[in-house]
This record gives structure tokens, C-alpha cells and sequence, in this order.
């Protein structure tokens, strides 16, 4: 069997190919599916904010289209109206995304299971209704438009291919900075609670603290996929903080396999993919998206990335079965 270390290499193998394959995949696609690789890489850093609640921490959410919502309204109406630069609206839209989830944390960690989730749905929901009333802002139902795409120094990204790379930049760094968090001690401890809250506790952990910051980093990642789309979409509307957004993102960590990084970015790619290729045919693809839930929900709770592991270990076990040592007879 593959130990611990010959599978880490593997991994680390894997994820050197899939760079270099989103590094050198642009002159061979056409400008439909550059685009729809783009709106993956965003929806994947999206998923894997909210898989540090969902997968490590064990709180699931169905409001975190609030803070990808916010962090794009604060890019919009900085760019519009006040002609801010790139930099300004991108550390403006973090602080932005991350202070709602600062605000919004109390409430919600005060529960969990259930309970988490209905608040959080509730919380989404009031940022829904602001984005939709406060028209003098948001200019209701009618979005924000006129958004360009940013121009740094001497390079620009209006066009496909560059804002492409930028967004792979963003999603390169962004996913190392949660490798980090995830392998960090704080992320070590974020999967203890997400077992037993009360054994941490017991082992002195302030489990609470540990929740907060927790949210208010998946806010500041969702944010960060909210000002990418801002940019690439060119228009801001109710639609980013709408419920669907947020149901979208759990499909995409569940789909993947919530737990692991590469799981939701895998799940984001197929979301987007199969989202935008069977709207092609049917206007109630929503009903689809669906039914594909619910099958991974019966078939394979794992995700994807979960049936491949236990697909690896039942190869590892049947190769423990038929190994005999040096000189032995089979029986």
C-alpha cells in the first residue's frame, strides 16, 4: 500500500500537472471556453472558502453568497463612481467581506447544525434585501454597470486570455494561503472541533474564537472570488447575493468532496461546466443541478474526491489480500 509520504508525492505531482495544464491551456482553447475556465477558477476560490466551514469546521452554510455579494458591490460602486483603482477596491472589498462576517459570526456560531443554517440563510437573505431596496446604492434590480476590467501598470487585462491569467494568479495564491491555513495548527484545530466541540473544550481550546475566525476568513476568501467576478462579469446585481449563489457553492463543495481543497475547486469546474452547457438545452437546468445533488448525497457523501479514496483503499486492501511473503504457496 501507498504510505502517507509516496501519497503526498503523488499529490503534490498531480497538482504541479494541473498548473502547468492551466498555464498552457489558453492557446488551445476557444474564447467560449476560456471564459467558462475562468468562471471555474473564480467559483473554485468561492468553494473553497466556504470548505473552511463546511469541511473543517463542520458548519454549513446558506448565506456565504452574502460576503462574494458585498466584496463585489464595494468593487463596483468604488470603480463607477469614484474611479478608484484596482488595489483600492480589491483591499477595500476584503475589508468589506471580511467585516460582514465579523458582524455576522455572533450570531451565527451561537448555533449549530440546523440551527447554523437557518441563520445563516436569514443573514443572507437581509443582504439580499439590501442589495435588491436600497436602490439609491445598488440601484436595486437593475444592477451596477460599466464595470472595466483593471489595468496594472503597463499591462491591461480588458481581454480574455490576460484577465484569465490574473485570475489564475489569484486562485495559485489564494489556494496556498489555505493550504497554509488548513495544515496550520489553527486548521488542526478547526477539524477537532468539527468532531467533538465538547472534547476540545475539555482540552482547553477557546472553541469559540476558533469558530469566529474561521468565519471571518471564509468571508474574506469569499470576497475575494466576489471582486474576480466583478471584474470578469462587468455588472453587479441582487443575482451574486441571491440564495441560488449560495446553494451553488455548497453543490460545488459536496459535489467535490467537502474536507479537502482540491474537492471543491474540482466540484466548481463541474458546476460551471454542466451549468452553462445543459442551460444550453433546457431553461430548468436549476432542476438538474438538483437531481445531481441528491445523488451524491445518496451514492457518494464523499464527493468525488471521497469515492476516489475509498475506491484507492479497497486497491490497497486487495493487494494487502494477495500478498504473500517471499516463499510462502498461495493456498
Amino acid at each position: 500500500m501507498a504510505g502517507p509520504s509516496r501519497r503526498g508525492g503523488r499529490g503534490a505531482v498531480g497538482l504541479a500537472a494541473a498548473a502547468v495544464l492551466l498555464a498552457a491551456a489558453p492557446p488551445f482553447l476557444s474564447a467560449y471556453a476560456l471564459t467558462l475556465l475562468t468562471q471555474a477558477l473564480i467559483y473554485a476560490i468561492f468553494a473553497m472558502s466556504l470548505d473552511i466551514l463546511l469541511g473543517y469546521t463542520g458548519l454549513p452554510s446558506l448565506g456565504h453568497a452574502a460576503y462574494f455579494g458585498t466584496a463585489a458591490y464595494t468593487v463596483a460602486l468604488l470603480a463607477t463612481e469614484y474611479r478608484a483603482g484596482f488595489w483600492t477596491c480589491l483591499v477595500a472589498a476584503l475589508a468589506a467581506a471580511a467585516v460582514a462576517g465579523a458582524l455576522f459570526a455572533p450570531l451565527a456560531i451561537r448555533a449549530t447544525g440546523t440551527y447554523f443554517l437557518m441563520i445563516t440563510l436569514a443573514l443572507g437573505m437581509v443582504v439580499w434585501g439590501l442589495a435588491f431596496r436600497w436602490v439609491s446604492v445598488t440601484k436595486g434590480d437593475n444592477g451596477i454597470s460599466g464595470l472595466e476590467r483593471p489595468t496594472l501598470g503597463p499591462w491591461s487585462f480588458a481581454g480574455d486570455a490576460a484577465f484569465y491569467y490574473l485570475t489564475l494568479a489569484f486562485f495559485a495564491g489564494a489556494a496556498a494561503c489555505l493550504v497554509l491555513v488548513v495544515r496550520s495548527p489553527f486548521g488542526m484545530s478547526l477539524m477537532g472541533i468539527r468532531e467533538s466541540e465538547a472534547r476540545m473544550r475539555s482540552l482547553g481550546y477557546n472553541v469559540w474564537l476558533h469558530k469566529y475566525l474561521a468565519f471571518v476568513l471564509a468571508a474574506a476568501f469569499g470576497g475575494l472570488a466576489g471582486v474576480l467576478w466583478a471584474y470578469y462579469n462587468g455588472f453587479v446585481s441582487p443575482v451574486e447575493v441571491q440564495l441560488v449563489t449560495s446553494v451553488e457553492a455548497l453543490l460545488m463543495v459536496a459535489l467535490g468532496g467537502s474536507g479537502t481543497l482540491v474537492g471543491p475547486a474540482l466540484g466548481a469546474g463541474l458546476i460551471v461546466f454542466l451549468k452553462n452547457f445543459v442551460s444550453l438545452y433546457t431553461k430548468r437546468w436549476l432542476l438538474i443541478l438538483g437531481g445531481v445533488y441528491i445523488c451524491v448525497i445518496l451514492f457518494a457523501p464523499g464527493g468525488i474526491i471521497g469515492a476516489l479514496r475509498g475506491w484507492g483503499a479497497l486497491r490497497g486492501w486487495a493487494a494487502l489480500r494477495r500478498w504473500r511473503p517471499p516463499g510462502a504457496r498461495a493456498t
